[in-house]
């Protein structure tokens, strides 16, 4: 057996365990500052990373580093309270690990969401960014050796994000009287900020926010068939014509996104208990 699967096995096992007997049938991802939504997921199991073998464990500012398994929105649920990030040094078998093991577990459908500069010269700090679709920079997390059982060589990509649950959540947004952008969201590696000419770049090629995650996440899921549906809270505005004093600090990003978390958690919600 590939020892890759060995690990997702156990993992999975450990995790089905602590949860006894429940059976996630979705997958949340929270980004940066945006563990808030945990906060009203009910009966809530606390699985730190760091007491689960050979898993990676989250660095990054605003990410507390935890499964969350419980009830939100009338359905059993696992939230990543924290992702892992390439940039943190993990290879991309690490990074994408808590997803392959999520998956193992039993979620159906995935929720992805970040904190990202939005490009788009429209996009201002606190707005929610539907991603419809993104452009890859980072490595992909499918190079080397496919694991076959999980799926195939050459996973289709031509919908990243699920149509119905993009219009799904277009409904509701509009029924809560929430604004929402939809658009192309660009990863990059970091840990650095973006120079304003790569803000200009990205800008050019059609991205509308850029951001350090989410992308390897996504094509992970996608590679094993399950749905996945994109968020992110615009956190700066990475455009090209800053002041002369002016740099982007990682606090303010946390702070933003927390000022939005709000919003984001009760669409998401929402999104749970129509689904």
């Amino acid at each position: 057996m590939d020892p890759r699967i060995e690990t997702i096995n156990r993992l999975a096992d450990i995790i089905k365990e602590r949860i006894h007997g429940l059976q996630p049938v979705l997958g949340i991802v929270l980004g940066s500052g945006l563990g808030k939504l945990a906060d009203i997921i009910q009966d809530p199991i606390v699985i730190p990373y760091r007491e689960l073998p050979d898993f990676p464990v989250s660095t990054a500012v605003g990410h507390k580093g935890n499964f969350i398994v419980g009830t939100l929105g009338g359905k059993t649920v696992i939230a990543m309270q924290g992702r892992i990030h390439y940039y943190e040094g993990y290879g991309m078998d690490q990074v994408v690990l808590p997803i392959r093991v999520m998956i193992r577990v039993g979620i159906k459908t995935l929720i992805v969401s970040n904190a990202a500069g939005g490009t788009n010269l429209g996009y201002h700090v606190g707005d929610l960014m539907i991603i419809k679709d993104h452009i890859n920079l980072l490595p992909n997390p499918l190079i080397g050796p496919n694991i076959d059982e999980l799926g195939p060589r050459f996973p289709d990509m031509t919908r990243p994000y699920d149509p119905a649950l993009i219009k799904l959540a277009l409904k509701l947004a509009s029924e809560l009287g929430y604004p929402l952008h939809q658009g192309v969201y660009v990863g990059g590696t970091g840990p650095s900020y973006e120079t304003p000419a790569e803000y200009k770049y990205f800008r050019s090629i059609g991205g509308d926010a850029v951001g350090m995650s989410t992308i390897p996440e996504v094509i992970t899921a996608r590679h094993a068939g399950v749905p996945v549906f994109g968020i992110s809270v615009i956190t700066n505005e990475a455009h090209d014509d800053y002041a002369d004093d002016y740099v982007n600090d990682g606090d303010d990003v946390v702070n933003a996104a927390n000022a939005a978390a709000d919003k984001m958690s009760r669409l998401i919600e929402k999104m749970i208990e129509t689904l």
